[in-house]
């Protein structure tokens, strides 16, 4: 009777640890910085601005070491920054930009579920905001990984980890 009580035991718990193996729904921290440019529309030009926009925002970023300040730098950096509407001005006086808490839907990505919810951000909306969006985290630096790597899940527990 012992060993079928053990066996049952040992069977539960691999059992157990093979059902658990795929990757649990990370939970972005609730200090997270999240980043949106919404289209005008979704017709094609407008698209297309968004993406051009969010490049040369993003490559701004990058210069500017987005990806390497702390929180408070960060949010700093934003609500001071007048390097955005420079940007965005050169393709469009029909924008605004805001820094606060936005609503968000929900979001799949990389396997990686982000609830919807009022969440800090900067988002940045163009003429009637009406069109798709390009999205990401400014806070832990997820806008700064490769979106085809396929460590994507790795990279980004590692990350939310040490914040």
């Amino acid at each position: 009777m012992k060993k079928l009580i053990l066996f049952l035991f040992g069977f539960m718990v691999i059992f157990t640890f093979l059902y658990n193996k795929e990757d649990k729904e990370i939970l972005i921290p609730n200090n997270a910085i999240r980043f949106r440019i919404i289209a005008n529309s979704n017709n094609f030009d407008d698209q297309q601005l968004k993406m051009k926009i969010k490049e040369e925002i993003f490559n701004y970023m990058i210069d500017q070491d987005y990806q390497n300040k702390n929180r408070d730098e960060l949010i700093s950096e934003i609500k001071n920054d007048y390097g955005l509407n420079t940007i965005i001005s050169k393709y469009t006086n029909n924008y605004d930009i805001n820094y606060g808490y936005n609503y968000f839907p929900e979001k799949t990505f990389q396997g990686i579920k982000y609830p919807s919810g009022n969440y800090e951000s900067l988002v940045i909306t163009l003429g009637d905001g009406r069109g798709d969006n390009w999205w990401c985290l400014l806070y832990p630096p997820l806008c700064f990984i490769d979106d085809d790597n396929t460590e994507y899940k790795s990279l980004v527990k590692e990350i939310i980890n040490n914040i």
